[in-house]
């Protein structure tokens, strides 16, 4: 049984250890089919339905649930979960991928964030993940201050984006006044922040303020 054997060759176990691209197609198999009857384990019906045809995991592609079912110990509940399994590889693979959105200037940015933003009571700050080609991997919410500021430390700038692999950021915050100039204080965070991106590798292309309909570009205004 698996219980049985060492946890670190389970494959739930292995999963959380090593990534679920470490397991085989057996193993994978067993964690889907989840335990084992009286007289045989998960992985023991894994290696009979991988068996029950040459193709091997191919099987799976095009099984009915008749065909699985006649597999000894699948029944009806384990036949479908694995005919489930396949079907969203399936629709995964086939799944039409988004179109990603670039950004090339300061307009570009305003324009996805402005309403958002330009009536919002207090300050958000944010960061926009770009890959090399400046296509928007995501968008990360840093912090939320007072009437008048907002803090942004590096290592809640820069976490997601060291996680997403980002190549490039763009800042972005909100001034509720109205007016987006920028303060000192927003001066010396987008150097700072600047400087830390230059030691990680990740680039900040600019720090976007928003004001009510109108926006400064710290990059286009010559401060870093």
């Amino acid at each position: 049984m698996i219980r049985e054997m060492p946890e670190a060759e389970r494959p739930r176990e292995k999963i959380f250890s090593s990534g679920v691209s470490s397991l085989s197609n057996t193993e994978l198999v067993a964690v889907l089919i989840g335990s084992g009857t009286k007289h045989s384990s998960a992985l023991d019906l894994a290696a009979r339905v991988l068996a029950a045809d040459r193709s091997g995991i191919l099987f799976l592609r095009d099984a009915s649930l008749e065909e699985l079912c006649t597999v000894k110990g699948i029944g009806t509940a384990r036949a479908a979960v694995l005919l489930a399994a396949a079907e969203l590889g399936r629709r995964i693979m086939t799944a039409p991928r988004k179109r990603k959105i670039s950004v090339s200037t300061p307009e570009d940015t305003a324009a996805i964030f402005m309403e958002d933003m330009r009536y919002l009571k207090k300050e958000h700050f944010r960061v926009l993940l770009l890959n090399v080609k400046n296509e928007i991997i995501s968008v990360g919410d840093v912090s939320v201050g007072s009437i008048s500021s907002s803090e942004a430390h590096p290592r809640e700038v820069f976490a997601e984006a060291v996680r997403r692999g980002a190549a490039n950021v763009i800042l972005i915050h909100n001034h509720p006044s109205g007016t987006p100039a920028p303060s000192r204080a927003d001066i010396e965070l987008t150097k700072r922040l600047y400087e830390a991106g230059v030691i990680l590798g990740i680039q900040v292309l600019d720090h976007i303020i928003i004001g009510d309909g109108i926006f400064v570009s710290m990059k286009r205004e010559g401060i870093f």
